[in-house]
């Protein structure tokens, strides 16, 4: 089976578990969980995001609000302040760009401003920003959860991966409905959304059901709260289990990968396909002598 077509704005990609679409993560939001100390000016972040593009990213994400709980939510003047001006920088760079946020307002700014995309991780809480999306022709992703923006919520779910199919299926039908293109869509199972860490790697267990709805799955696990309760690591040192849970989801049918080290996760795809026999190898493949040794 073909894999589907994903439309960012005119920019066409097909994304698939062999060749998965990287995203890249550049946060503008100083109250990250993960890179919260590292998150500078602006031109800071332009350099970050222009590094990872180098290093294999075919987006950037951008993300001016931590998804953090024990932090009120930004303002949209503030959230606008922090995201804009990284778009329209990058954009200038040739750079495709998501911007991750939940508040229609912030959307249409940073669609106005030449973003691609709309990484949305309320569940759509708020359908108006599907028809800023749907006004630009730019893709949205629609995450499962259950908990509103910046709360936490761990609901008792009978099924887990029943409530996940259901409500993706709800919301993208909520999202065609404001005019946001089928090739538009990709499909988040949102690990740590409103779930406990046993409920994520339930749900990661079963993303062939996800992936069965037909549009691209985004494995947004780098990192995540679940890798390090099974390591008991903090952040910065969750990359093996980053690329442990990325393999297997590629496995399982997952096809976008939204990540902080963006060179580790190409050497590890690079490395999966060729050993997998789902790229070429040439005969004549050779290390570089330069390579050999340590320096």
């Amino acid at each position: 089976m073909s894999a589907p077509r994903l439309v960012l704005r005119g920019h066409e990609l097909r994304p698939s578990p062999e060749r998965p679409v990287i995203v890249g993560i550049v946060n503008a939001s100083p109250e990250s969980f993960s890179d919260g100390a590292e998150v500078g000016g602006l031109d800071d972040q332009v350099a970050r995001a222009l590094r990872m593009r180098d290093d294999g990213a075919d987006l950037i994400d951008v993300g001016g609000e931590s998804g953090v709980t024990d932090r009120p939510a930004l303002d949209v003047a503030e959230e606008v302040a922090r995201v804009v001006p990284l778009v329209e920088r990058l954009v200038a760079e040739d750079v495709i760009v998501s911007v991750d946020t939940w508040k229609a307002d912030v959307a249409r700014e940073a669609l106005a401003a030449g973003a691609a995309m709309i990484n949305d991780v309320s569940g759509l809480r708020d359908p108006d920003l599907a028809e800023a999306c749907a006004a630009h022709g730019a893709g949205l992703v629609v995450a499962h959860t259950r908990a509103e923006p910046k709360r936490k919520l761990f609901p008792a779910y009978s099924d887990v991966v029943a409530d996940v199919v259901s409500f993706l299926r709800e919301r993208t039908a909520e999202a065609r409905a404001r005019g946001v293109g089928e090739d538009q869509l990709v499909l988040d199972p949102g690990p740590d959304l409103s779930k406990l860490p046993v409920e994520t790697i339930t749900v990661l267990r079963s993303l062939p059901a996800i992936v069965a709805l037909g549009r691209p799955v985004l494995l947004a696990v780098s990192r995540k709260d679940f890798v390090g309760a099974l390591t008991g690591r903090p952040p910065h040192e969750r990359l093996g289990g980053t690329l442990a849970a990325i393999g297997a989801g590629l496995d399982a049918g997952g096809s976008i990968v939204r990540v902080h080290d963006v060179a580790a996760v190409r050497d590890f795809v690079a490395v999966r396909a060729a050993l997998r026999g789902e790229a070429d190898v040439p005969r004549d493949l050779t290390l570089d002598p330069g390579l050999r040794r340590a320096v």
